[in-house]
């Protein structure tokens, strides 16, 4: 594990206990990927560094207008620890905890062309079936596939692309 995951998870579970008392996963996550995508900007990260900045004005940077007063004090504890720079790491183990809270698995479908609704929603199906839970899916195009798809779902990576096909034949006759 990194020591970015590491010095982040301690305070992905704060905002995930905090998130779940008040019965807000959605807007702290919606807070979150904010937050985490301003410090990821190496402008701002460059700004996060600087020791002339006071930590209100880092919260103040970071923190969306519609992100209540519990999420700038959490921003705030984050600017005293010296932790802004693990706002990414937090957001995501916090995603990843919500998903697993909300019984949800959450999967990229990355094909070699755009996938109509009625293919999206079978692969949807298909995911549900064999995880038996929800299915988020979120989608990409990658021309070099050359055809099918590949569906990334955490643990779980199904290559159905001929590109994937090839390379397993190719694979096979070199042995």
């Amino acid at each position: 594990m990194s020591q970015a995951l590491t010095l982040a998870r301690p305070y992905a579970r704060a905002a995930f206990a905090i998130a779940r008392e008040e019965g807000k996963f959605a807007p702290w996550s919606d807070a979150l990927a904010f937050s985490a995508r301003v410090a990821a900007d190496p402008r701002v990260s460059a700004l996060l560094s600087n020791p002339e900045l006071g930590r209100g004005d880092a919260v103040a940077l970071l923190a969306p207008e519609a992100a209540g007063e519990t999420f700038g004090r959490f921003l705030n504890l984050l600017a005293e620890s010296h932790r802004l720079q693990q706002l990414p790491e937090v957001a995501g183990l916090f995603d990843q905890m919500r998903a697993e809270a909300e019984n949800v698995v959450k999967a990229t479908v990355t094909s070699a062309a755009e996938l109509s609704a009625d293919e999206l929603e079978k692969i949807k199906a298909a995911l549900r079936r064999r995880f038996g839970r929800d299915v988020e899916v979120s989608t990409a195009v990658d021309a070099s596939l050359i055809g099918g798809a590949v569906i990334d779902a955490g643990d779980v990576v199904i290559d159905g692309s001929l590109k994937g096909k090839l390379s397993r034949l190719q694979t096979a006759l070199a042995h």
